[in-house]
C-alpha cells in the first residue's frame, strides 16, 4: 500500500448473513478491536440490518455501507432498494456489482454503470467490484476483461465524482471459494487496473484511487497481501463475521 498516495480502506461484506440483533452484537465485538485502526474501517451489512448496524457503530471508527442499490430513484421495482433510500437512513458507502450480483442475480456490466451512476448522484461512495472467471483467467484476458468491466462502469464518471469510487479486484474464481490469488498475482491485476483509471483520467487519479482485493482475504494472508504496492486494502467476505480475524486484517492495513 501507499498510504501517502491513497486512503486503506478495510471492508466487510457481511452478505447474506445476521439478523439486527446479532448485527449489533457483531458491531459491538469488532468496534474495540478496531478502535485504533490506521485505515478506514467499513461494514457493507443486509439491508434490514443497517439501522442496526449504525446504531451500533455510532461513536466508533466502523462505517456502515449496503450491499447494492437499484437504478432508479423509485418505481415498480419489487424487492429493491434505491441509493436515494440508502441516502436517507444515512448510508454513506455501497457496494455495487459484486460477483455473486452477477452470478446469480443478472447484474450485467451495463447494469453496473447505471447503478453506480444512481450510487454517485444520490452523493453515495461506492465499491466497485471487477474480476475474471477462472476460465478467463485459464484464456490469459483477465487483465483485459477488468478494464472494460472498469471502463463501462466508469462511463460519465467525472475525475470529481471518482473520488468517491474505490474498486475492489475481486477474482470470482476466490470469492468464497477458500482459493486466494497469490499476492504477485492480485498486485498485477490491482496495478492493471490503476494504469486503465491513469488511461480514462490521468496520472493522479489513478495514484489516488483506492483499489482493493477482495478474493478471500483473510488473517493468514492479509499481511502479504497488503504489502503489494497496489493493493490498498481489502473486500473481506467470510472473514468480516469473524471479530478476531476482521480486527487481524485490520491491524495488517495499518502496519502495512
Amino acid at each position: 500500500m501507499n498510504k501517502e498516495l491513497r486512503k486503506a480502506v478495510i471492508a466487510g461484506n457481511w452478505k447474506m448473513n445476521k439478523t439486527p440483533q446479532e448485527a449489533k452484537e457483531l458491531i459491538a465485538a469488532i468496534a474495540p478491536l478496531v478502535k485504533d485502526a490506521g485505515c478506514d474501517v467499513v461494514a457493507c451489512t443486509p439491508f434490514v440490518d443497517l439501522s442496526a448496524a449504525q446504531e451500533a457503530a455510532a461513536g466508533t471508527n466502523i462505517q456502515i455501507g449496503a450491499e447494492n442499490c437499484h437504478w432508479a430513484k423509485s418505481g415498480a421495482f419489487t424487492g429493491e432498494i434505491s441509493a436515494e433510500m440508502l441516502s436517507a437512513m444515512g448510508v454513506k458507502i455501497v457496494i455495487i456489482g459484486h460477483s455473486e450480483r452477477r452470478q446469480y442475480f443478472g447484474e450485467t456490466d451495463v447494469t453496473v454503470h447505471d447503478r453506480v451512476r444512481a450510487a454517485l448522484d444520490a452523493g453515495l461512495t461506492v465499491i466497485l467490484c471487477v474480476g475474471e472467471t477462472l476460465e478467463q483467467r485459464e484464456q490469459g484476458i483477465t487483465n483485459e476483461l477488468c478494464a472494460m468491466q472498469t471502463k463501462i462502469a466508469l462511463g460519465g464518471v467525472s475525475a470529481e465524482e471518482l473520488k468517491r469510487v474505490i474498486i475492489a479486484y475481486e477474482p470470482v474464481w476466490a470469492i468464497g471459494t477458500g482459493k486466494t490469488a497469490t499476492a504477485e498475482q492480485a498486485n498485477e491485476v490491482c496495478a492493471a487496473i490503476r494504469q486503465t483509471i491513469k488511461e480514462i483520467y490521468d496520472c493522479a487519479a489513478g495514484d489516488g484511487i483506492t483499489i482493493q482485493y477482495g478474493g478471500s482475504m483473510n488473517a493468514a494472508n492479509a499481511a502479504e497481501l497488503l504489502a503489494q504496492p497496489d493493493v490498498d486494502g481489502g473486500l473481506i467476505g467470510g472473514a468480516s463475521l469473524k471479530p478476531a480475524d476482521f480486527a487481524a486484517i485490520v491491524e495488517a492495513a495499518t502496519k502495512g
